[in-house]
């Protein structure tokens, strides 16, 4: 039961069996997806609630957004996801509450969440489209930023990230992930990691790879108006 009446509870009851069914048809496990429910523009007692339900891995798109919900939870067990276009000037700052970032996609933003900390994952940004000016590396800035993050002290570098992009089938947009990610793997073989997939398609980046899946209103339901 998806539709507007259903639960919290039931909403994350469907995805985790929509999860597992298309890695029964990949021939995959789904132990090893991990899903990570995207809670943009809700309040921290909703992450509360998803907290009670089990869930462990949390992400958000902004900063301020993401710092205040920390702050307010002050819960050991939720890992941060920051998966939304991170400022340099405002890496340090992420670093005191983001386990893994997943759109690091220039050497600026390396260094500048490089240093003596706990480790902290990171996710090369593939832009898919034509448009420079959305975020993430085209062509060789993979290898570019991947051997930045590799160099880097206190960073660990977990593989791809990407988003499809509106008017192309999913499934072929995922495959290019995935050749992104062999390409990676080539010289990082370490970093096998792909996230990729949200709402309306990750059953798609399933069948193609996906280890991370970064999802929203499929669990959250409607975002509140902004504020």
């Amino acid at each position: 039961m998806t539709g507007p009446a259903s639960t919290l509870a039931e909403r994350l009851a469907a995805v985790d069996a929509r999860i597992a069914e298309a890695a029964r048809v990949a021939g995959r496990d789904p132990a090893d997806i991990t899903r990570i429910v995207v809670t943009k523009f809700h309040p921290a007692s909703l992450v509360r609630e998803l907290v009670a339900l089990g869930v462990r891995d949390v992400g958000e798109n902004r900063h301020q957004e993401a710092l205040a919900k920390w702050q307010e939870l002050d819960d050991a067990s939720v890992r941060w996801h920051f998966v939304g276009q991170l400022q340099s000037n405002k890496a340090r700052q992420a670093l005191r509450y983001a386990s893994v970032v997943h759109s690091v996609d220039r050497p600026s933003l390396v260094h500048a969440l490089e240093g003596d900390h706990a480790p902290v994952g990171c996710f090369v940004q593939l832009n898919l489209t034509e448009d420079p000016a959305r975020g993430g590396v085209r062509g060789e800035g993979l290898e570019h930023v991947a051997e930045a993050v590799l160099a880097a002290p206190g960073l660990e570098l977990l593989g791809v990230m990407a988003v499809a992009p509106l008017g192309e089938e999913p499934r072929a947009a995922f495959a290019r992930v995935r050749e992104a990610s062999e390409r990676l793997r080539r010289f990082a073989p370490g970093a096998a990691s792909i996230s990729a997939g949200m709402s309306a398609d990750y059953p798609a980046a399933i069948l193609e790879g996906a280890t991370h899946l970064r999802i929203g209103t499929a669990i959250t339901g409607k975002r509140p108006e902004r504020r």
